[in-house]
């Protein structure tokens, strides 16, 4: 191992390997359970960092970002009470489909567990809300638990999170110990994009089924990300009206639907009204994953 790698720190890995997944954009605030990271930060410009107010701006800033970019970032907040203000808007990352990196800090690696100051356990605590939830263990862990999170957070569209403990952020390679379960190079940055089809009859009885409309809306989120054009076209075969959720294809949520539209014969706003009671159908390719959920709340 060249002296200069030995010398990196967890938190330098961490933000390198951010780095070479293309993830250089950061949102968070300071505290004192998050210095070394904070440290490694300030010595690699080329991670932008901005500074913000709270800690759950930091996640929504995230939220946005990805919305419209469509890549992730990453958002970093102290241990206890900061890492817990995250977790409301990693909730709205998770329900809306963007994917986060959440970067928080823990109590001393042999305090962990022992009631210390915001010993909070952040690791268990985010794993509901982000799909990838672990504590990094030292410079010897840092790149694949990166890797790890990074990937779950493309391919799934969800956050995820790091927790690091205090003296970890800034303990380095020579100082770590490493198993010779650890080979080098298990993991990488090579993420690979995904698309899930329906079979070809679904798509035909799909088909038969608008064709045999009268008149048809389009309610278009998140299903319809990068298929503007494609969505143009079947609207003008239909002749359908299209409702857009926001600029960027919002992603809408089966409930949220359901209570933006009403339920039974009650509409909850002026536009839901109007599509009840003047389209047959409303065709939504933002719910592909709750059509089952959907029924439940009409």
């Amino acid at each position: 191992m060249a002296r200069a790698e030995a010398k990196k720190t967890t938190s330098d890995l961490i933000i390198e390997r951010l780095l070479a997944w293309g993830v250089d954009t950061c949102f968070g605030i300071c505290g004192d359970q998050v210095n070394g990271f904070f440290e490694s930060l300030r010595t690699h410009p080329e991670m932008r960092f901005t500074h913000v107010r709270h800690e759950e701006n930091a996640a929504l800033a995230c939220v946005g970002y990805a919305k419209f970019t469509g890549r992730p970032a990453a958002c970093v907040a102290t241990a206890g009470p900061g890492a817990i203000h995250l977790l409301n808007s990693l909730y709205d990352a998770r329900l809306d489909g963007a994917p986060v990196i959440a970067i928080t800090g823990l109590a001393y690696h042999d305090t962990v567990g022992a009631h210390f100051l915001q010993d909070v356990p952040s690791d268990r605590l985010f794993e509901h809300a982000c799909m990838f939830s672990e504590r990094v263990m030292g410079p010897a862990h840092a790149i694949t638990a990166t890797d790890l999170a990074v990937r779950s957070a493309l391919m799934n569209r969800t956050p995820s999170h790091l927790a690091i403990p205090i003296d970890v952020q800034s303990w380095t390679l020579e100082q770590d110990t490493v198993s010779d379960k650890n080979v080098p190079g298990h993991t990488s940055t090579a993420g690979q994009r995904f698309e899930v089809m329906p079979p070809q009859e679904q798509i035909a009885a799909a088909a038969e089924f608008l064709n045999s409309c009268r008149r048809v809306a389009i309610c278009a989120g998140a299903g319809a990300r990068g298929a503007g054009d494609e969505l143009e076209r079947v609207a003008e075969v239909l002749g359908a009206y299209e409702a857009p959720f926001g600029e960027s294809l919002k992603p809408v949520h089966a409930q949220r639907l359901a209570e933006a539209f009403g339920k039974g014969e009650r509409a909850s706003t002026a536009m839901a009204r109007n599509l009840l009671e003047e389209h047959r159908v409303a065709m939504s390719p933002a719910l592909q994953r709750h059509q089952d959920e959907l029924r439940r709340y009409l």
